[in-house]
């Protein structure tokens, strides 16, 4: 993943991230990936929610290494963000949403906690287009797929998930992620807000 993060996903995420501001909520921080690409605003606060436990120990002592006093760590799911409703300016998602377990609950608690005048950021590996031979690789390999790689969906259609959720895409870019593995390089970026 090292050599896909250098190729394209750094650069993307620097990019999506360069403008937030107020409270942001990261779901699925991982180990913080994206930690040292926020912006160093004195006004900005970061939540970064981790369920795992593994990945998570390792972003408190990374939050803690740096002394970030800005970021505060959660400890819950996608579908079950602990927060108040209507809290964060911005609520961010990279390469989460092909993994969570429910899609749907996931989006719907990600509009919940956004402030009406919010918005949505989102870099994710989706499904190829459907009919191509890639897609076809994709359907046919999904269930293994999602065994082996933390329940990773290879043909989640997340772009139209976010539609069917209420939020209204107001900046898209689709564009294959490089160096990475055929099957997950499909890939969408962009802004939504709530419609």
């Amino acid at each position: 993943m090292k050599a896909t993060e250098d190729a394209c996903l750094m650069d993307w995420r620097k990019e999506l991230l360069k403008n937030v501001d107020g409270k942001l909520l990261e779901v699925g921080a991982g180990t913080g990936a994206s930690l040292e690409l926020y912006p160093k605003n004195s006004s900005l606060e970061i939540f970064l929610c981790e369920p795992d436990q593994n990945m998570r120990s390792q972003l408190i002592e990374k939050v803690e290494d740096q002394n970030l006093t800005n970021v505060s760590v959660l400890s819950c799911p996608g579908e079950k963000i602990a927060s108040e409703d209507d809290f964060y300016d911005y609520v961010f998602v990279s390469l989460v949403c092909c993994s969570v377990n429910d899609i749907e609950a996931s989006l719907n608690e990600i509009k919940r906690v956004l402030k009406s005048d919010g918005h949505f950021i989102f870099l994710e590996h989706v499904a190829a287009i459907n009919g191509s031979s890639r897609r076809k690789w994709q359907d046919r390999l999904n269930f293994f797929w999602r065994k082996l790689a933390g329940n990773c969906h290879l043909n989640r259609e997340t772009e139209q998930h976010i539609k069917n959720a209420g939020f209204t895409i107001i900046e898209i870019k689709h564009e294959s992620m490089r160096k990475a593995f055929s099957l997950v390089r499909p890939t969408i970026r962009g802004l939504a807000k709530l419609t």
